[in-house]
């Protein structure tokens, strides 16, 4: 909820400006920022693959990936993790983004 309203006013106050470049690279911080914060929550190996496996990767590489000893902000940038929290599935979460609340209200 407080990520929706930052995003909305946000873009509100901006909204004159010509931002779409800086709003993706904004998005794409965002995007990175939520999976490590989805990372950092399943703090065990098994409750990373549990949840993995909820989000429809393949066993052998949720447990690959669940049993990464690197950092929580690497292990967001493997590719399991992107393609498990894609936009669609962030949509599903409630998560707004910049870009496309941007084009909604600069479209009207």
């Amino acid at each position: 909820m407080k990520l929706k309203q930052f995003v909305r006013g946000w873009v509100n106050y901006f909204s004159l400006a010509d931002m779409k470049g800086l709003l993706k690279e904004t998005d794409e911080w965002l995007r990175h920022k939520i999976r490590t914060i989805y990372w950092k929550q399943w703090k065990k190996v098994k409750t990373k693959f549990k949840e993995l496996r909820k989000l429809g990767v393949e066993k052998e590489k949720a447990w690959i990936c669940a049993n990464m000893r690197n950092g929580n902000w690497y292990c967001e940038g493997y590719v399991v993790l992107q393609t498990a929290f894609n936009n669609k599935k962030r949509r599903e979460l409630g998560y707004l983004t910049f870009t496309e609340f941007y084009l909604k209200v600069c479209e009207n």
